[in-house]
């Protein structure tokens, strides 16, 4: 890994220090009565956290992929909903900057790099996730407009965010579908859009997750992203592209919270007269958490860098995504283990760390999908 400089050192030290003075003491508590962060949003959005990888030019940070994931790691670490707070945010941004037209550029990304603008991603629907080919929501031109209708599910900042990309079919009869599909910046205000629910999930609280229905919705036809019908589907696959490393970057801050929480227990609870750190079985286990996230640690920078040099990093994001977040499952359920009884405690983060661990392995495209694309560009990468 390349050696940072001290400007990004001085940026992931800093939201270090926020989510141990700021997010950490409040974190479960807020947690547990799923209460929105509003106070910690507001705080990450005066630090500039919103914009990121939005372009200097624009209002943004510009930061490199590699800090990119240090950030996460470190928001994960505190609290995995606090980063998803900005996760999908950053898509659209990503999207935006690398497809979206100059005037688009400039209407859309001093708002979000500000927070101003709040961010979000609609591509699931309720009978497609994984399979994004498979979605149904229309967008039919109508003059100076297209008419969006249809329905979307697992829309983080779907209730707190305005500004949304979103992936519509505008060629319904184009085979294979994917070269039928465009991608548009919505806005929320004009009628036809209604934020139907908050989904109840497992872990992953506070952060507001939702569907939310389309009826003959506007959205202008200068927000279709490029200004090109029929290549959304490429765009947004590319967005997802850099999510993965975000995840992954989650995951890693997940397991790694739940180490050093099981890792400082270890060393306080004592059984048969000594520290159950001084039992094998706990030094095995500790041995083997540390192990993987530090491998997790290197599949996510060795990805993030390849980015940064604008290579294709599918099989290394994927690789990243896969390994990391499976170390988040794993780690955290050990550690509760480790912890006993108190590790199913609410008395204990670890509890937390094994509800939210699931989210990173479903999200930003499944385990089992990341299989298949890693295992596809490997035939590739050998091909005979």
């Amino acid at each position: 890994m390349k050696k940072l400089t001290s400007e990004q050192e001085l940026m992931v030290a800093t939201v270090r220090q926020f989510v141990d003075k700021e997010v950490i003491p409040v974190a479960s508590a807020m947690e547990h009565r799923n209460e929105y962060p509003h106070a910690l949003v507001e705080q990450m959005r005066t630090m500039g956290l919103f914009g990121l990888n939005v372009p200097e030019e624009y209002g943004g940070a510009e930061i490199d992929f590699t800090t990119f994931a240090m950030i996460f790691e470190e928001l994960s670490r505190g609290w995995l909903g606090l980063a998803g707070v900005i996760g999908t945010h950053s898509v659209l941004c990503d999207v935006l900057i690398r497809f979206g037209t100059e005037e688009q550029k400039r209407r859309f990304l001093p708002g979000l790099a500000s927070g101003e603008r709040r961010g979000g991603i609609c591509l699931s629907e309720p009978g497609a996730g994984t399979d994004l080919q498979n979605i149904s929501t229309m967008a039919v031109r109508a003059g100076d407009v297209y008419r969006i209708t249809g329905s979307k599910m697992w829309v983080t900042n779907g209730r707190y965010g305005n500004t949304f990309l979103l992936l519509a079919r505008t060629g319904p009869r184009t085979e294979p579908p994917h070269r039928g599909m465009s991608a548009f910046v919505i806005e929320k205000g004009a009628p036809g859009l209604t934020v139907s629910r908050d989904i109840d999930k497992l872990g992953y609280k506070s952060v507001e997750t939702c569907e939310l229905n389309f009826q003959d919705f506007p959205a202008p036809v200068e927000n279709l992203i490029g200004g090109v019908e029929n290549a959304g589907f490429k765009q947004c696959m590319t967005g997802l592209e850099a999510e993965r490393i975000n995840v992954a970057a989650r995951g890693l801050g997940i397991a790694r919270a739940a180490f050093e929480e099981a890792i400082r227990y270890a060393q306080r609870r004592t059984t048969f007269g000594k520290p159950i750190a001084e039992h094998q079985t706990i030094q095995i286990k500790l041995a083997d958490m540390a192990t993987r996230i530090e491998a997790s640690r290197l599949l996510i920078y060795s990805a993030a860098e390849k980015k940064d040099r604008g290579e294709r990093c599918d099989l290394e994001a994927g690789m990243a995504k896969l390994f990391a977040t499976e170390t988040a499952a794993e780690v955290s359920l050990e550690a509760m283990r480790i912890l006993g009884g108190n590790g199913y405690s609410k008395d204990f983060p670890v509890e937390r760390y094994y509800r939210d661990a699931p989210l990173v392995v479903i999200g930003g495209g499944t385990n089992e999908l990341q299989r298949l694309i890693i295992a596809r560009n490997l035939l590739k990468k050998y091909q005979q």
